[in-house]
Parts: C-alpha cells; sequence; structure tokens
C-alpha cells in the first residue's frame, strides 16, 4: 500500500484539479494507509511513512505535471525564520549529543553524521502538506474544498469505526497483519475505542471530531447544495463520535459547535488567537513552574477520581520529563529515546510522554518547540491581523473554522501527541489566504489617493 500510493496520486491528479487532488492524496492516505512499524527505512534517510509518503508523491506529481506555478516557501519573514529554524535546527541537535548513553545492561546511541542528514529531511518531509496547502488551498473555493473533504472522509471512515465499535479493533489485523498500538486501550466503559488504520482510538475520535465540526460549518455558512444534507452529517457523525469513547474530543467538541454555529467570522478568529495563546502559554508556564497543579488536580478529583488520577500521572511524566530536558534546554536529547529517564541497569525508558509539546522540547529542546508551535500557531495571528486592518472586515467562510480547528488542535496537542499532515494541510491554507488578503489590502492601499492632512 505505501508503495502503491503514488501511482493513486498520480491517478488523482489526472482526474481532479491539482487542489482536490492534494487533499484526496493527503487525506486518504492518512486514513487508510497502514501505521509504522510499516515504513521503507532506507539508509541516511528517515522513515518513509504514511505521514510523509502522500505528501511527498503529490510534490512530486504536482512539479511534474504543472511545474512550480508559484513560490513554495511562505512570503512572512517569520514563517520563513520558523520554518528554517524547524528545518536546520536538528543539526545542533545531533552537535550536542554526541555521546552514548551506557546502561549495565544495554546502552542508547549518540547521533551521528547519519542523524544529522535524516533529521533535517524528516522535519522537510512534515511540513510538505504545509507548503503545499499554502500555494494551492489559499483561496475560498479550495478552503470549502477542504471542509467537504473532511466530511466525507468521517462519513466514510464512520462505517469503519461503527464496525470497530461492534467487534473490536481489528481491522488493521485483518488487513495488514498487525495491530498498531496496545489493545488494552482501545477498552473502554465495557466496550471498545475504534483505531481503524491510525495510531490510537484518540486520534480517531478527534478526526470524527474535525469531520463533525466540518459538516456543521458547511450547514451554517454554505449556500451551495442541499444544506439539510450537512446537518443530518453533522449530527450523524456526532453520535459516532459518542460511541467513539472520547472524552478529551467530546469536549472539544462541545466547545467547538456553538462556536462553529453562533459565532461569525471575524468572531471565531478571536476566539482561535485565544486558544492559540492558551496553547502557547501553557508550556512556558509549566516550564517556568507557575501551573496550579494542586488546584487542577483538586477540581478533577471533584468531577470524576479515576480521571485526577489520569491526570496526576500526566503531570508526574511532564515534570520528570522537563527535568530532564533541562539538561539540554536548547537543542534537546534527540532522537532514540534519549528524551526519556532510562532505568540504570536494564536501560528500559521509566517515562511516558504524551502531549506533542513534551515530546519535542524532550527532542529538539525549547528553540525546536517554539519553531514547531509557532509555525503552526502563526497563521493565525496573520490571519486575526488582516481581518482587523481589513475595513470590511469580510473574510473567506469557511476560513473561520478551520481557524478554531487549528487553533483547537494545537491545544490538543498539549495533552496528546495529534500533530497529523492535516494539522499542516489546514496552517498552510490559513497561511496562504492571510497571504492573498495582505496582497489586497497593500494594491488596495496603492489605489487610494494621497490626501494631505494637516497636523492640528
Amino acid at each position: 500500500m505505501l508503495a502503491a500510493w503514488p501511482v493513486v496520486t498520480i491517478v488523482l491528479f489526472r482526474r481532479l484539479p491539482p487542489a482536490r487532488a492534494m487533499i484526496a492524496a493527503i487525506l486518504g492516505g492518512y486514513l487508510v494507509l497502514p501505521e509504522p512499524p510499516a515504513v521503507f527505512d532506507l539508509p541516511l534517510f528517515p522513515p518513509f511513512t504514511k505521514h510523509n509518503i502522500p505528501a511527498l508523491s503529490a510534490l512530486l506529481t504536482c512539479l511534474w505535471m504543472y511545474g512550480r506555478t508559484g513560490p513554495l516557501l511562505p512570503q512572512n519573514l517569520l514563517a520563513r525564520g520558523l520554518l528554517a529554524v524547524f528545518v536546520l535546527s536538528p543539526v545542533l541537535t545531533v552537535f550536542a549529543n554526541p555521546e552514548p548513553l551506557v546502561f549495565q545492561a544495554a546502552f542508547v546511541p549518540g547521533l551521528g553524521v547519519k542523524d544529522a542528514i535524516a533529521l533535517p529531511i524528516q522535519q522537510v518531509l512534515l511540513v510538505i502538506p504545509f507548503l503545499l496547502a499554502r500555494l494551492l488551498l489559499n483561496g475560498a473555493e479550495a478552503q470549502r474544498d477542504l471542509l467537504v473533504a473532511l466530511v466525507w472522509g468521517g462519513l466514510a471512515y464512520s462505517v469503519l469505526m461503527l464496525i470497530e465499535v461492534r467487534l473490536s479493533p481489528q481491522l488493521n489485523a485483518w488487513i495488514y497483519g498487525y495491530y498498531q498500538h496496545s489493545f488494552a486501550q482501545s477498552i473502554r466503559a465495557s466496550g471498545f475505542r475504534p483505531v481503524v488504520f491510525l495510531y490510537h482510538g484518540l486520534w480517531v475520535a478527534f478526526f470524527c471530531m474535525t469531520a463533525m465540526v466540518a459538516a456543521f460549518a458547511l450547514w451554517r455558512r454554505d449556500r451551495v447544495g442541499n444544506r439539510a444534507v450537512w446537518l443530518l452529517a453533522a449530527l450523524y457523525l456526532a453520535a459516532v463520535l459518542v460511541l467513539a469513547k472520547s472524552l478529551g474530543a467530546l469536549v472539544l467538541a462541545v466547545a467547538l459547535v456553538p462556536l462553529v454555529v453562533l459565532l461569525g467570522p471575524v468572531m471565531q478568529i478571536n476566539v482561535a488567537i485565544v486558544v492559540a495563546c492558551l496553547s502557547l502559554a501553557y508550556p512556558l508556564m509549566k516550564g517556568a513552574h507557575v501551573v496550579p497543579e494542586a488546584r487542577i488536580l483538586q477540581q478533577a478529583a471533584a468531577i470524576d477520581p479515576e480521571r485526577a488520577h489520569s491526570v496526576a500521572f500526566r503531570f508526574d511524566n511532564e515534570n520528570t520529563l522537563l527535568d530532564r530536558a533541562a539538561e539540554k534546554p536548547l537543542f534537546g536529547w534527540g532522537s532514540w529515546g534519549r528524551n526519556h529517564v532510562h532505568d540504570q541497569v536494564t536501560g528500559t525508558m521509566l517515562t511516558i510522554a504524551d502531549g506533542r509539546w513534551i515530546i519535542t522540547i524532550g527532542v529538539f529542546g525549547w528553540i525546536g518547540f517554539l519553531a514547531e508551535f509557532g509555525l503552526i500557531a502563526l497563521p493565525v495571528f496573520l490571519l486575526w491581523r488582516e481581518t482587523v486592518k481589513r475595513r470590511d472586515g469580510r473574510v473567506a467562510v469557511s476560513i473561520a473554522p478551520l481557524s478554531l480547528l487549528l487553533a483547537f488542535n494545537l491545544f490538543d496537542m498539549l495533552p496528546n501527541a495529534t500533530l497529523t499532515p492535516l494539522t499542516w494541510l489546514i496552517a498552510g491554507a490559513l497561511t496562504g489566504y492571510a497571504e492573498v488578503l495582505r496582497a489586497e489590502r497593500l494594491r488596495a492601499a496603492d489605489r487610494t489617493p494621497f490626501t494631505w492632512k494637516p497636523i492640528l
């Protein structure tokens, strides 16, 4: 399947417009291709997986069929700087970690030349969906296509989810021959949490929530086709989300749906800014040890003692991993699990890293964290700046729910590592649209006749 996906991508680009073909290639690959350990692990290269093969295939197919239709890199200087740091800072991580970690019965290798080559390539492969979406999804029609694709992808996936809710997560084993995670984590509330072909049941629930919010957004704002279809799809996906048995995704859905249904586009973007700021503030507050953990645990215990225990376990691991990261704060410990605390005898990892933020800080340091999270959050700020400066305050109706989805995805990366190709796809679409708005604003300013006004 991994080897065949470039062929699928070529067929998609031959039959669909470039924007739709790119969306279908990346979204379809994310949903149906097998998770690691199904990879192509070539010498001196990072593993080629479902998370980078579809995007790389789409990029090469675009270049082959259409050539360079525009600049691939963002126009904003801050975005370019963050992108450069995101790609190149792992080289400094390698230089800072040449020493192996030696234990009595095992060792973890130090980083060397092959890591200095592989890690930047890995970062480039990771952001290809961002670069493609910025180029191809910067218009209102393409953004609507992205919302529609999310809904139809969610509807198709819901059938597989319902099969696993009834029969337990078996599809990956039936089709690809292995189970991609711990089966025990799929058992919830005397039933099963679907996993399908994604990394974990939390990822499936988050995607279902994303598709549901996209359906509500199309029902609320779309003027093309039958709006009742979008409402029925949204309600159906809401029911499937409940069956997915993920409290976090349900909480995000309860917060997102009223925002999408009740608020206008500009207010939605304003809320997205607040959520993005909170998402960036938590790791910084955690690093400064000013998060009121005791009060949070007390509130969680009042709601559900089991949840309070889970939050306490997460806090303990985050604090331990932050102490570990503090030993190499700028560029981190690098790959091979070096960011974890190990048993001094067996070398077994004693810590669990759940949130994307703590994983990134441990592996690439605070520099890597600011580059990655900054690159994902920046499109929301760029879009907000343009909406503030536009006199009419009008933006494409699809971009506001996409900005909310990106901000809440950033927020979900605090407890979970739900950074997916879809995250980069949405971030790229927002960046491209913000650049289009800025270009329109500058052209309008150039056409405005100059009028002299006295100071007094």
